[in-house]
């Protein structure tokens, strides 16, 4: 029998990562800076508090008086100085300006949808007759005493029916349509409630 024994990969591997965790301490130790690491040229002494050393007086200086220094001041050109003659002005807050005229904004131009001849009268019928029904409700409500949240709604429906009244001069009949149907609504809820 032969004694010859070939390392296995189990062992060569074992002996791989042995070596590369020996090369990784290595350059740990040497990069962390104990081999390289130089002793500073300059050393700091301890700081220690010292009395100052106050020189000697003669006895005759201090009896001197200090020497007059002539001052003189600067003469500006007479340009660039004002006399102050009375007190500053207060500043008073700009009055709020009056309320702006009220200006006409142009007229945009309105996408009316296309309508056949029998809807665009359907629609007629029906914004002429919602604006009736809510203009008779509300006239039931006049001169009666009525809270202030319905008069509210009262404002509301005269809002709609002001808006349904502006569509049907612009020809945006299914908008009057819809205006006057709200205006409506609300006035018979308002009717009812009285």
């Amino acid at each position: 029998m032969s004694t010859n024994r070939t390392p296995s990969s189990v062992e060569r591997r074992a002996g791989t990562r042995k070596l590369t965790w020996l090369m990784v301490c290595v350059c740990v130790v040497w990069c962390g800076g104990c081999f390289t690491k130089k002793v500073s040229a300059y050393r700091i002494a301890p700081v220690t508090l010292a009395h100052p050393l106050v020189p000697a007086a003669s006895s005759t200086a201090a009896l001197e008086a200090p020497p007059d220094i002539p001052f003189e001041f600067a003469k500006l050109p007479p340009g660039l100085t004002s006399p102050h003659t009375a007190p500053a002005r207060p500043r008073v807050a700009p009055a709020a300006p009056a309320e702006p005229a009220a200006v006409e904004q142009p007229t945009e131009p309105i996408i009316v949808p296309d309508l056949s001849q029998e809807e665009l009268s359907a629609a007629k019928y029906e914004a002429q007759h919602s604006l009736d029904l809510a203009e008779s409700n509300l006239a039931q409500t006049q001169g009666k005493k009525i809270s202030s949240a319905q008069e509210d709604v009262a404002s509301k429906i005269r809002g709609f029916m002001d808006s349904s009244r502006e569509a049907m001069k612009n020809s945006d009949w299914l908008r009057a349509k819809n205006l006057a149907k709200k205006a409506e609504v609300l006035s018979r809820e308002l009717a009812a409630k009285q």
